[in-house]
């Protein structure tokens, strides 16, 4: 059984899983806060442990890979150095050959609401470079997982 820095949830619906991390020094500024750009290792760890959940984490090399299209961060609230993090994380919607994740970090100590994002993942064939359709093994896992919350 493969260790998970994640877990299955039910606090924060129409999230179903989180992953913890801390705020390490060099994720923060000259003021000690992390600006909204530091959240994307935090984003990147939480979509690994989701997929490990789902055991669909795939580390050999592969002819296509996911590769990030777009990404929108909301700034809510200032996290500081070693603040406990819980990221929320969900695939909201996955298209003809993109997935759109939907994020929310929170402080843990006391719940804030430090930042939000959505990151749209675009399947990409890696000697083509070009777009590919997301297999069906791939969306009947995810929605499995996520039932009606994926649209």
């Amino acid at each position: 059984m493969a260790l998970e820095l994640g877990r299955v949830t039910n606090r924060k619906p129409p999230f179903k899983y989180s992953s913890l991390t801390r705020v390490g020094f060099s994720d923060t500024d000259a003021q000690g806060i992390v600006y909204y750009g530091r959240y994307l290792p935090y984003f990147d760890s939480a979509r690994v442990e989701y997929h490990r959940h789902l055991e669909m984490l795939v580390t050999a090399p592969r002819e296509h890979e996911f590769v990030m299209r777009a990404n929108t961060i909301e700034y809510h609230a200032p996290a500081r150095f070693d603040d406990l993090i819980e990221v929320f994380i969900r695939v909201s919607r996955i298209g003809r050959t993109s997935v759109t994740y939907e994020l929310a970090a929170y402080r843990a100590e006391d719940d804030v609401l430090m930042v939000t994002a959505t990151q749209t993942l675009v399947l990409v064939d890696l000697d083509e470079r070009r777009a590919c359709p997301v297999p069906d093994w791939y969306r009947e896992q995810i929605t499995a997982f996520e039932g009606e919350d994926l649209a």
